[in-house]
């Protein structure tokens, strides 16, 4: 799978609504409610304990991203790391 299929099956993929306005709503959407609020959880104790996620989350927050943006990436950036773990076989 593409990184941004993982995300969207995961449900933390930012969607674009364009309702035939100018203004465009970006929102997270998707079903699985679950394992959204699971990544949502386990990205902040990714973000204080993996160096790597550390300094990522550092940097975006350095940047003034907000909170909610900080962890959903944060959070993403792991199902990624997983997806990827699960091609190669390892663990």
């Amino acid at each position: 799978m593409t990184r941004e299929q993982v995300a969207a099956l995961t449900g933390l993929a930012l969607v674009v609504h364009a309702s035939g306005t100018l203004r465009r709503k970006r929102a997270i959407t998707g079903d699985p409610r679950a394992l959204r609020h699971v990544m949502f959880q386990t990205a902040p104790v990714a973000a204080h304990h993996k160096a790597s996620m550390k300094t990522f989350a550092d940097r975006l927050r350095k940047d003034g991203n907000p909170h909610t943006a900080i962890i959903t990436a944060v959070a993403r950036k792991l199902v990624i790391i997983g997806n990827a773990l699960c091609n190669s076989r390892q663990k």
